[in-house]
């Protein structure tokens, strides 16, 4: 079994590759979910990091709704209807636990110096691998 995402972003993923939030969760996802995602499709996620660099819309949460979107689009969002359920059942997880889901308030209240946002992004991967899991029966 493959090592879960949570353990990936925990262990420091990303980090030495210089990955914004965005990024560590698309990649890692594409890493343990077996997505299929080549390295040109993986930097869609560049410019989500830093809430799409104005603090908007957190990156962490971004990159997990990108995996939402790979693992549960066949085609065309309008198509997926279960996509947009799961979208709003992340983000409402992931407001409950965080308090936000914009970059600004969770850099405030969970940057470090050391660690950057590895707590956002470790949030972020626990709570998608919950939903997958449960998606997936496990």
């Amino acid at each position: 079994m493959k090592q879960p995402l949570s353990d990936l972003v925990e262990s420091g993923y990303g980090e030495e590759h210089d990955l914004n939030c965005a990024e560590t969760i698309l990649w890692g996802a594409n890493a343990v979910y077996d997505l299929g995602l080549d390295r040109n499709a993986l930097r869609l996620a560049a410019g989500f990091g830093g809430g799409m660099g104005v603090e908007a819309a957190c990156g962490a949460l971004t990159g997990a709704v990108m995996v939402i979107g790979r693992m549960f689009t066949r085609e065309r969002g309008h198509e997926s209807p279960r996509v947009k359920e799961l979208c709003v059942r992340f983000l409402e997880a992931y407001r409950a636990r965080m308090g936000s889901i914009d970059c600004a308030p969770l850099k405030a209240r969970y940057r470090s110096e050391e660690l950057k946002c590895r707590a956002v992004v470790l949030e972020s991967a626990r709570i998608l691998e919950r939903i997958i899991g449960e998606l997936q029966g496990g």
